[in-house]
């Protein structure tokens, strides 16, 4: 499966991996993808350099894949003239998939009441193997940058809602997930002992609903809901976020559970 191919924690593998022999796969696409992901994890623009090291593309066919998106317009030269950065064009795409995927259509308005409801941060995001994308975010008072862009992922493992996306997979997918994710942690409270993570995601079973607490970002408190596809699999997730400076943990459960597993089982009936 293509997913399993290009996507991941930092939405990059090998595209040699497993698809030597499938005569319908295109390599000079699959090299150009790569280099397009060179860009996930960058706080700056890259220098053609660092693009052929993050893709592990060697350095001659990346220039000849940064020339030819560039001419696109799929890669821009920053204002400063010191590097590469994503382009424009790449918006149009980001466009279409969120205005042609049916699950992001039905879940906007049932999220915009939801926010309306509960005057906390509310996102929505969909499950890419060890990886929760954000698709829809929508703000609260206080916000980082990043926490209010489409696009930006967190991991399945650590998250409110990758706990409960996970808590409505099979055992062995939730081995595998555990077993393939990068288990840095991002603060000192966040949870990524295996045996620890089972305990959480199992208590996300039992409760319908996951609960973190300054897992991601200190001072944060969120709730994550699993939606669910037509056969009962998880296709992504809500989330509820407040500050624990208003709100003990317990208290915020109790407030904001309730509401984002009647949002999210209000989705799951939109067909």
């Amino acid at each position: 499966m293509l997913r399993n191919i290009v996507s991941g924690e930092n939405g990059i593998r090998d595209p040699d991996d497993g698809v030597r022999e499938d005569p319908l796969f295109v390599q000079a696409v699959a090299r150009a993808m790569q280099v397009l992901s060179a860009f996930h994890r960058t706080q700056r623009p890259l220098s053609l350099t660092a693009i052929a090291e993050a893709s592990g593309v060697g350095r001659s066919a990346a220039q000849r894949v940064v020339h030819t998106l560039q001419t696109l317009g799929y890669i821009e030269r920053d204002e400063d003239g010191r590097g590469y950065i994503p382009g424009i064009r790449l918006l149009d795409h980001s466009h279409d998939y969120l205005r042609l995927n049916s699950l992001i259509e039905r879940a906007t308005p049932v999220l915009l009441d939801l926010r309306r409801n509960a005057r906390e941060r509310v996102d929505f995001s969909l499950f890419d193997d060890l990886r929760m994308v954000y698709a829809v975010r929508m703000q609260s008072k206080r916000e980082t940058f990043f926490a209010t862009l489409v696009g930006h992922s967190v991991p399945t493992l650590c998250t409110s809602g990758g706990r409960a996306v996970m808590s409505r997979l099979p055992h062995a997918e939730v081995e595998d997930i555990i077993a393939r994710s990068d288990r840095r942690p991002f603060t000192d409270k966040t949870i990524t002992d295996p045996q620890e993570v089972h305990e959480k995601i199992a208590e996300a079973r039992q409760f319908g609903y996951a609960l973190t607490v300054e897992e991601v970002l200190v001072g944060e408190v969120a709730v994550g809901v699993a939606v669910l596809g037509p056969n009962g699999r998880p296709l992504g997730a809500i989330h509820i976020a407040g500050s624990l400076s208003e709100w003990t943990p317990s208290a915020f459960a109790e407030r904001f559970a309730p509401l984002a597993s009647e949002a999210a089982h209000a989705i799951n009936r939109v067909r």
